[in-house]
């Protein structure tokens, strides 16, 4: 039961994350969980402000002795990644997220847990109720709709913010401060056409189903070399294409631009004498894939099974050129960053595609810490799609955040950690976007760093939160706060 969470240490923050997971909030359904904070914020007394795209602050004096000009920002996102395994019966429009205890993790039931950033968000409430803690002038801020375009950020004003010191509690590894992050844009791919009425005689229908792979964050977790579900099966379906004159009638795969696709699902149509070629067919490319990708992906599933004979079809024309863009269509790491090793300075994710009812539809999102990279990759990927004949529509375009390795709140916060743990935090960039980039271009004198507990596959299923670092990196955030 997801009660059980309720227990664990430090228990204010995970009181507070349980009622998170009660309340549904997918990127633009912000209404419940802002009314929540709002309320929150004015139960305590405290003052309380809404602007008009719908983010809150809510700011707290000082305590008794330590009023000094210096104003501590704690910024969070209330919206979350939502991710279901197939089969999942879950609504993330209505349904609370069940989340449970896994040994050292705390994970959900098939679903996204909302971790990200659900328990930077806790973590501040927590700060906010709790009367005990020492600490200066402090401002809470919740901004919406980070995970989609970062549009909370984009529409914060001049003024709204009095802060000095920003402290983002959106990374996700205990033990590392990040001071940079990558910008990104998003961008749709289009393709209207008229369905071909099937007029074969015999035939069937197949549905090829592509499953089980890991998925995750497409920014902070691109350089694992995680298989992209929507490039594996247009690569089997493009080969089908070829070798057996199959036709496509219908495609799904992943969900979210900024989530690497776990599944994809296709349905083609084909000849009765084609029918033992393909599934040798499918034979072979799962061995194919099973020796591509041992190392990363161990349970993946292709499956096939009848579905009947389709009525209608994708024009030939539009399907070959679709699945030679999709193709052709670059994905995943570019270039690693020449200035921090180990880094991934550009990438691109393939996150959505669909190809059904007359349109066949994609969804991309570029990141790259060089933006005449970003706007370079971003340029050859719509060549490749216009040159397939489909329209395309940039979105959700954001900065980098610069690193600033002078940061006087760096050098505190490594001089706390030093002591408190009797050794240096790593200092690293993110690939993943984050907040922190839009606010700096707002606020171009704030310090900022940004630090959290260790998630891992967040933007998929399988994300979970390691239970032992939520507890250190409350301590961290409670010794900073006094040492402002």
């Amino acid at each position: 039961m997801s009660t059980e969470i309720k227990t664990l240490k430090p228990q204010a923050v995970w009181e507070y994350f349980y009622d998170l997971t009660q309340i549904p909030r997918p990127t633009g359904q912000m209404d419940e969980v802002t009314k929540y904070v709002f309320d929150f914020g004015k139960r305590l007394g405290l003052e309380t402000e809404q602007d008009e795209v719908g983010n809150i602050i809510i700011r707290k004096p000082a305590t008794p002795g330590y009023e000094h000009p210096k104003i501590v920002i704690l910024q969070s996102h209330l919206d979350m990644v939502c991710q279901k395994n197939a089969g999942k019966d879950h609504d993330f429009t209505n349904d609370p997220i069940e989340a449970y205890i896994d040994g050292e993790w705390v994970k959900a039931r098939g679903t996204t847990l909302g971790a990200d950033n659900g328990i930077g968000l806790a973590s501040a409430l927590a700060i906010l109720a709790d009367p005990m803690i020492e600490h200066g002038p402090i401002e809470a801020l919740f901004t919406i709709d980070e995970e989609v375009g970062m549009d909370g950020a984009k529409g914060l004003k001049p003024g709204f913010l009095n802060g000095d010191i920003l402290l983002n509690v959106d990374s996700e590894d205990e033990g590392e401060v990040f001071v940079g992050c990558a910008g990104g844009m998003g961008f749709n791919v289009t393709l209207d056409f008229n369905k071909e009425e099937l007029v074969w005689d015999g035939g069937l229908g197949l549905k090829i189903s592509l499953t089980g792979l890991k998925g995750g964050h497409s920014g902070g977790e691109i350089h694992l070399g995680l298989a992209n579900a929507n490039k594996l099966l247009l690569r089997f379906l493009k080969g089908a294409v070829v070798l057996f004159r199959v036709r496509l009638t219908w495609l799904q795969g992943g969900s979210l631009r900024n989530a690497i696709p776990r599944e994809a699902f296709g349905v083609i149509a084909l000849q009765d004498e084609e029918v033992d070629a393909i599934w040798d067919l499918v034979f072979n490319y799962q061995d194919l894939l099973r020796e591509e990708l041992t190392a990363v992906e161990e349970n993946f599933q292709l499956e096939v099974r009848s579905v009947g004979k389709p009525p209608t079809l994708i024009p030939e024309e539009i399907q070959d050129c679709l699945l030679n863009a999709v193709q052709a269509c670059v994905n995943g790491v570019h270039s690693m960053s020449e200035d921090v090793a180990g880094a991934v300075e550009s990438s691109s994710n393939l996150g959505l595609i669909t190809a059904k009812q007359g349109l066949f539809y994609v969804q991309i999102l570029v990141r790259s810490s060089s933006e005449s990279q970003k706007i370079w990759i971003a340029s050859g990927i719509e060549s490749v799609f216009e040159l397939a004949g489909a329209k395309m529509e940039f979105e959700a375009s954001y900065p980098g955040w610069q690193p600033n390795v002078e940061s006087p709140i760096l050098k505190l916060l490594r001089e706390s950690y030093e002591e408190f743990y009797g050794q240096k935090p790593a200092v690293k960039v993110i690939h993943a976007g984050l907040e922190c980039g839009i606010i700096q271009g707002l606020y171009p004198d704030m310090d900022m760093i940004s630090i959290g507990p260790t998630l891992r596959s967040p933007h998929s299923p399988d994300e979970r939160i390691h239970i032992e670092t939520v507890q250190a990196t409350w301590d961290l955030l409670v010794k900073l706060l006094k040492r402002v």
